[in-house]
């Protein structure tokens, strides 16, 4: 499970029809002069500045797993930080846009509402002037699926693509797929969409070190995530190894292909794949290059042999 966030902007809405909303939600009995709604652009399916994207249906679960989500600022779980809450969600559709991944443009609007009280007076003043307009989400998602191979990015058994670089004519992209849970929305100064505004957010570059320390800053998951990353380092060196000799070994066996051909199989394959056909070139090498011995067992040897031999003899 990776955890992501993504920011966009607000907009004030208009309080008609929204108050059952609101007090369904809550089971409260709100009244207008009471609560001061406005609409937030939550996340769309464009590539953002991370290279990152939602498709359009990581959208539609996202739809549901908004509901209910509290606002606060700069994804600081505490509770003196709640301001707002997210009461009802839909999906916009944008007409004539078309994303990099080939989906009609959309993006998912939620519904918010905080209190008009002394405390988010300034804040509800900020909202209205378009200096409080950014805002970021925070989500889990099960999956960061690679556009040119289609398999997680971060399973570099599968993939070996780079965000951002260019294969053939396609650039590699990574789609936040199958979210599992929506933790929050925050007020930030800088959105990673380019046309977020209260409505798309996630942290530029969060890692997963920085996501746990997010949760327990001095916890003892950190020497299991040290030990983990020196493996995962260990594991990928073996894998480019694999690879490498692989391709050396597909030159020896069948030169007609080519090394830029090998190397672009090798690449797609996992290690028990490699692994199998490593095997298979070297069988096909065993009878192309039989190895000389230097001493010949077996059937008669001459006197003259055995001298000549007895050099070897340990």
């Amino acid at each position: 499970m990776e955890t992501v966030r993504k920011q966009t902007r607000t907009q004030a809405d208009p309080v008609e029809g929204e108050l059952a909303a609101i007090n369904a939600l809550g089971n409260t009995s709100l009244t207008a002069e009471e609560v001061y709604p406005f609409g937030v652009r939550l996340c769309d399916n464009q590539t953002d500045r991370d290279l990152e994207y939602f498709a359009r249906a990581d959208l539609e679960q996202l739809a549901e797993l908004f509901v209910g989500k509290t606002g606060i600022f700069d994804h600081s779980w505490s509770a003196k930080d709640q301001r707002a809450r997210i009461y009802r969600t839909e999906l916009v559709e944008e007409p004539g846009v078309v994303t990099e991944a080939g989906e009609p443009g959309c993006y998912l609007k939620g519904y918010a509402y905080m209190l008009r009280t002394a405390e988010n007076a300034g804040l509800i003043a900020e909202i209205e002037g378009g200096i409080k307009k950014e805002v970021s989400v925070s989500c889990a998602v099960r999956r960061q699926v690679c556009s040119i191979c289609g398999h997680d990015i971060h399973d570099r058994g599968q993939c070996s693509h780079g965000k951002g670089q260019v294969y053939g004519e396609k650039r590699c992209i990574v789609r936040l797929a199958e979210p599992t849970d929506a933790f929050e929305w925050s007020f930030v100064a800088v959105p990673a969409q380019p046309r977020a505004g209260v409505v798309k957010g996630f942290q530029p570059g969060t890692t997963l070190r920085q996501a746990l320390a997010a949760w327990d800053r001095d916890g003892v998951w950190q020497a299991e995530l040290d030990q983990l990353e020196k493996e995962a380092a260990a594991g990928r060196r073996h894998l480019e190894d694999l690879r490498r000799e692989t391709v050396r070994l597909g030159l020896l066996a069948e030169p007609a292909l080519g090394e830029a051909i090998l190397q672009g199989i090798a690449s797609k394959l996992n290690q028990e794949e490699l692994e199998a056909l490593q095997a298979c070139y070297t069988r096909r090498l065993e009878g192309q290059l039989p190895l000389p011995v230097q001493l010949h067992y077996g059937g008669e040897t001459t006197q003259e042999g055995a001298e000549r031999d007895r050099s070897f003899v340990i």
